[in-house]
């Protein structure tokens, strides 16, 4: 190994181990934290030592853990593994897929000698725990409609929350296409979305439809070869890659929150936890962000942000949000300053804050932009505890309500252990959830 620097070491001496855990289970998750993390080890990061030592343990490695049913996606951890990033023992594969059923992946299975995939993971966790100085919490990368990502994911939050219930979970979560994915989703959704509300502090909830209009919509801006009129073809890879940028814009380290000696200290995601989601019984939160080169317009940056924002519900009730997070980030420019107060008025307009809340609106600032570190670039970053949530858990509810009276698909949930009880308290949290909501505005 080569000799660490002089400044390498006094970072490493200051921070020791920081203080979160990064947990990506199943497909959508991994895919979601290949991205993420091709971010935090690329070339422009990579001389920013103090920005990039909340995401590593002391040996260099990364603080996080791979955790899927199938080989296929993790394979592409590979790459990272042989380049010593990775910790190839925080990788924990099974032997066969959860058949996207919540329940398979919930309770898993313990015939032909095939070890726990939860025990295996939170043996994995433990020790990953222990390599901090101070542990705060776990980011757990993940979808609602797999069986691993879902079920697995949901008892690993479970069994995180009993097991270190002091610290922080934040979940980033990928619910599927309203078309179908797949004839369980709409179980899994539900079963997963009423586990997240128990034991998840906040959930950065991310619709695959709307992921798709937002990449279709960059690439169309991006690229002068689409004819107007003509669906550009989106990879799922362009799709986690618009995420994973949310997730920077959201989750990179933010100036104020150094030390004095500009080292951070990775409070990020659990700074963000105190903005947005200061109430236990609401903890769902909407994304969006813009980014551009160049001259830096952020009224105009703002109005992109809140172009796609849902307004009202399908039955015509409009959205509200109870606190709104904006982060901006410019490569060397304060224009930002100038423009805070009006941009924030926008926002505060368009999010239709609630009255109650005097201070609805919280804004961080960093004059560097990892989003699109190669030019002269801004971004803004907006997430807001914002009513639209209840949109798609009562599309859920709907739909499994449907299928649950008619008894469709149950046998494929009792044959893996799931009782009626699960769903009956699944329906019961939604429908709380919902209500909560829905009286926001009031």
């Amino acid at each position: 190994m080569p000799e660490m620097t002089s400044t390498k070491r006094y970072y490493r001496k200051e921070l020791g181990a920081m203080s979160t855990v990064w947990l990506q289970v199943g497909q959508c998750g991994n895919q979601i934290g290949l991205e993420w993390w091709q971010i935090l080890t690329s070339e422009s990061c990579a001389h920013q030592e103090s920005d990039r030592y909340p995401f590593f343990t002391r040996d260099g490695k990364l603080s996080a853990l791979a955790v899927d049913s199938e080989l296929k996606v993790i394979r592409k951890l590979q790459k990272q593994i042989k380049r010593g990033v990775f910790r190839d023992s925080n990788i924990i594969l099974g032997q066969r897929g959860r058949g996207n059923n919540w329940a398979y992946g919930y309770h898993g299975v313990r015939s032909d000698g095939e070890a726990s995939l939860l025990e295996r993971t939170m043996e994995s966790f433990r020790k990953e725990v222990e390599r901090r100085d101070c542990y705060s919490g776990t980011v757990l990368l993940h979808s609602l409609s797999g069986g691993t990502g879902s079920g697995l994911g949901a008892r690993l939050c479970e069994a995180i929350r009993d097991e270190y219930p002091l610290g922080y979970i934040l979940s980033v979560t990928v619910a599927p296409h309203q078309t179908g994915e797949s004839p369980l989703q709409n179980y899994n959704s539900l079963l997963s979305l009423s586990w997240l509300q128990r034991y998840a502090d906040g959930v950065l909830l991310f619709h695959n439809d709307d992921v798709l209009k937002k990449t279709s919509a960059l690439l169309r801006n991006t690229t002068a070869a689409v004819p107007t009129g003509t669906q550009p073809q989106i990879s799922f890879s362009s799709m986690n890659t618009y995420i994973a940028s949310c997730l920077a814009g959201l989750m990179y380290p933010i100036n104020m929150f150094k030390t004095g000696s500009k080292l951070s200290m990775g409070m990020e995601p659990w700074e963000l936890l105190r903005s947005v989601c200061p109430i236990p019984a609401m903890k769902f939160l909407h994304t969006a962000q813009a980014c551009k080169r160049g001259t830096a317009f952020w009224d105009s940056l703002a109005s992109s942000v809140v172009h796609s924002l849902p307004r009202e519900s399908p039955s015509g009730y409009p959205h509200y949000s109870t606190s709104v997070l904006a982060v901006a980030r410019s490569n060397q420019d304060d224009s930002f300053v100038h423009s805070q107060n009006s941009v924030l008025l926008k926002l505060k307009q368009a999010y239709r804050c609630v009255p109650w809340n005097p201070f609805p609106l919280d804004c961080w600032i960093d004059f560097k932009n990892i989003i699109d570190p190669g030019h002269h670039s801004h971004s803004l970053t907006v997430c807001a505890n914002h009513s639209s949530a209840v949109d798609l858990l009562k599309w859920v509810m709907e739909k499994s309500r449907i299928m649950y009276e008619a008894r469709a698909y149950l046998h494929w949930y009792w044959k893996y252990g799931c009782e009626e009880e699960d769903f009956r308290q699944a329906f019961d949290t939604l429908h709380s959830v919902i209500n909560n909501y829905g009286s926001v505005g009031d």
